[in-house]
C-alpha cells in the first residue's frame, strides 16, 4: 500500500511538473540543424532547456537535416510521428525549396500535408515561416511568404511569421556564408518562436 501511494505521489509531482507530457519535435532544415555549429547551441537544443527550466519538462526531438525541403520532409514524417509520437510538431521548412526555385504551389501542397498528417497523429502544429532575399523577384518572393500566411488562415495553425526576424542580412548574426545563423543568433531564433508556442504548451 506504501508503496502504491509513494509511487502514486511520484506520478502526480511528475505529471503536475509536466514532465509526463508528450514530445516535442521538431522537423526543419539547417537553420534548426544548427549547421556550422555544435547542435549543443542551436535553438533547439535552447528550447529543450528553457521547456525544463520553466518546468515543463517536454522531451525535443530534433530532426531537422541540413538541405532538406518540404518534399523531404513531408516523406519522413509519417515515420517520425510513428517513432516519437508527439504531442507538438514544429515545422521548419521551406527555405530550401525557396532558394532552389520551386512553385510556391507545391510547397504550400507539401506543408499542408505535413500538418494534415501531424494532426491525424494527434499532435499540435506551430508552423515557422520564411522569406526570401530580394533578389529573387519581387513576384517570386512575395508568393513564396504568402504561403505560410495562407496556410496559416486556412489550417488554423499558429504561425511564427519570420522565423529569421532580426537575423537574416544582420551583421554578426549569420555566418559567412550569408545564409546560416551563427552562434550568436540562436537565442533570437527561439525569442522569435517562443511567444507563439508558449500559450500551446
Amino acid at each position: 500500500m506504501r508503496a502504491w501511494w509513494v509511487g502514486g505521489a511520484v506520478a502526480l509531482l511528475m505529471w503536475a511538473q509536466g514532465a509526463l507530457a508528450g514530445n516535442v519535435l521538431v522537423v526543419g532544415d539547417s537553420i534548426s540543424a544548427a549547421f556550422g555549429l555544435d547542435t549543443r547551441v542551436g535553438w533547439v537544443a535552447l528550447l529543450e532547456k528553457r521547456l525544463a527550466e520553466g518546468g515543463f519538462g517536454r522531451p525535443v526531438i530534433n530532426a531537422s537535416i541540413s538541405g532538406d525541403t518540404s518534399a523531404g520532409g513531408l516523406a519522413r514524417l509519417p515515420a517520425l510521428l510513428a517513432q516519437h509520437r508527439p504531442e507538438l510538431v514544429i515545422i521548419e521548412l521551406g527555405g530550401n525549396d525557396g532558394l532552389r526555385g520551386q512553385a510556391p504551389a507545391q510547397l504550400q501542397q507539401n506543408l499542408a500535408a505535413m500538418i494534415d498528417r501531424s494532426r491525424e497523429a494527434g499532435a499540435k502544429v506551430l508552423l515557422l515561416g520564411m522569406q526570401l532575399p530580394p533578389n529573387y523577384g519581387q513576384r517570386y518572393t512575395r508568393a513564396f511568404a504568402e504561403v505560410y500566411v495562407q496556410l496559416a488562415e486556412q489550417k488554423q495553425v499558429p504561425l511564427v511569421p519570420f522565423f529569421l526576424q532580426g537575423v537574416g542580412g544582420v551583421a554578426d548574426m549569420v555566418q559567412a556564408d550569408g545564409i546560416h545563423p551563427t552562434q550568436a543568433a540562436q537565442a533570437r531564433l527561439l525569442d522569435n518562436v517562443w511567444p507563439i508556442l508558449h500559450p500551446m504548451l
